[in-house]
């Protein structure tokens, strides 16, 4: 880009083979559009949805494609928890963790009929939908679901991540705390003493024999 003859001072002269592309757009389309292919997902895995995940992963249907190849097995460097399988209530304070480690923003994904609704586990064992301990945002039916039913709902969640008012609208990050009289409350500490002999996501450090 340079200047045209003196007489002229205000016009200038743009040559489009000697220059770089460019183009314009705006800040909140890009950083939705960047999150949208980047999801890195955080499995939490319980039952026989956990087995059609993985199969999600495989070759065959290869989750690579939506940029989300990288299984993140620490709730620090995820920003999708994909809850596939049946939540008893002795394991909903470690979800619920879980989900408070995970930085925003981030989403969930309910797979399965069981982690939506409870399935046929209507007893006083399991959680009746974890939409009862953590938000959710995308609800994917079946018992358990194929990979391609977790696909149209990553699908999903992409275009709603696409949608957001990620910069003007701040509140929809703030984070939901739990009440400590629930149910659902366990202290940190204890929950660390009940989940640390099998090896988790929240305490990585498996120091039982």
């Amino acid at each position: 880009m340079g200047l045209t003859p003196a007489t002229k001072p205000s016009l200038v002269s743009y040559d489009p083979p000697s220059q770089d592309g460019w183009v314009t757009t705006r800040l909140e389309f890009l950083v939705n559009w960047g999150r949208a292919n980047s999801l890195w997902p955080m499995p939490f895995g319980t039952a026989c949805c956990a087995i059609e995940f993985m199969a999600t992963a495989a070759s065959r249907f290869d989750l690579a494609r939506f940029g989300m190849e990288r299984m993140s097995y620490s709730p620090r460097q995820a920003d999708v928890l994909i809850c596939a399988g049946r939540v008893p209530f002795k394991l909903a304070p470690v979800i619920r963790r879980i989900y408070e480690q995970m930085p925003q923003p981030k989403w969930v994904i309910s797979m399965g009929a069981c982690a939506s609704s409870g399935g046929m586990f209507d007893n006083y064992a399991v959680v009746q939908g974890i939409d009862t301990i953590i938000p959710v945002d995308v609800y994917v039916p079946g018992c358990p679901p194929r990979p391609e039913a977790l696909i149209h709902g990553i699908m999903m969640l992409q275009d709603k991540v696409r949608q957001q008012r990620s910069i003007s609208d701040q509140q929809q990050y703030e984070e939901i705390t739990i009440d400590p009289s629930s149910r659902f409350y366990i202290p940190a500490a204890q929950i660390d003493e009940l989940s640390e002999p099998f090896g988790n996501s929240v305490h990585q450090t498996r120091s039982a024999p």
